[in-house]
């Protein structure tokens, strides 16, 4: 009996072990995760606010540097709105809405895609509503670099003149093969301005997210799987000493039972019964 107990006892201590192994990986991986998310609310708090500069210094070629994303360029060219597309199911103002992905040739003949802004779906049907239209001729454009997203997972798509996500190559389908791929810009200012216009991105959030309180909540895990185990074992081992401590009793003490009340209705009913016979 008592090997029986030390193997079920080590069977416990081993499910423990495997939980507190499991609740160490998941911990470390959102440690991992907030050192991510530190890192990007860094970059945007270096970058976002930078003065900015040519377009040929951050992205001379078409290679964006990952440390250089959110930093501001100024970009000289002519928009080509007849080949601008929308990326649809985007959430802004409480509703799936649509963002404005204007080419935007410039003097060197590079095409850099700029993001507009958003604009609301349509009263009706499967598209947005009217775009406004960008500035025509020469303009002066501030952008905040960014690095384009990948296909969607599902592989969804999208209408003609809609992509599903802002994937540059999936853009230049249509913008041409001078499209730059390795990044796009979100709208800052143009020079000359129009009056209508896309509602303007939200910045960035600074939020840094619940990866910490989750490291930690899963290290508490780790440790109260150990307690729970440890209860359960010193239960055990509670019981099991005080039913040791009962066979060690003599047979006759354990025997004893408390006696039965007497009903003294009972006693009465009798004594009459003993009167009547006699």
């Amino acid at each position: 009996m008592r090997r029986d107990t030390a193997l079920r006892w080590a069977a416990y201590v081993g499910v423990a072990i495997a939980f507190a192994i499991a609740c160490v990986f998941l911990s470390n991986w959102q440690f991992a995760r907030n050192d991510e998310r530190a890192a990007q609310l860094a970059l945007v708090e270096r970058n976002y606010d930078a003065a900015a500069v040519p377009l040929d210094e951050l992205l001379p070629g078409d290679q964006l540097d990952p440390e250089s994303e959110w930093h501001p360029v100024v970009v000289t060219g002519e928009y080509v709105p007849e080949q601008q597309v929308v990326v649809r199911n985007r959430p802004h103002g409480g509703t799936s809405a649509f963002e404005v992905l204007t080419p935007l040739r410039a003097s060197d003949g590079r095409v850099l895609i700029v993001d507009r802004g958003w604009i609301p779906p349509a009263e009706s049907g499967d598209g947005p509503a009217l775009i406004p239209a960008p500035p025509s001729g020469t303009v002066s454009v501030v952008v905040r670099l960014r690095a384009p997203e990948a296909l969607p997972n599902s592989g969804r798509t999208a209408p003609a003149g809609q992509v599903p996500t802002i994937n540059l190559p999936l853009v230049a389908e249509t913008t041409g093969s001078a499209t730059l791929t390795s990044a796009y810009g979100v709208l800052v200012s143009e020079d000359p301005p129009v009056s209508d216009m896309p509602y303007a991105l939200a910045a960035p959030s600074e939020d840094p997210g619940p990866h910490l309180s989750y490291a930690i909540q899963w290290i508490l895990f780790a440790v109260m799987g150990f307690v729970f185990i440890g209860y359960i074992i010193r239960t055990e081992r509670r019981k099991r000493v005080e039913d040791e401590k009962d066979d060690d009793q003599p047979a006759a003490t354990r025997a004893v039972r408390p006696r039965k009340r007497v009903d003294r209705d009972a006693e009465q009913e009798d004594a009459i019964l003993d009167r009547a016979d006699a």
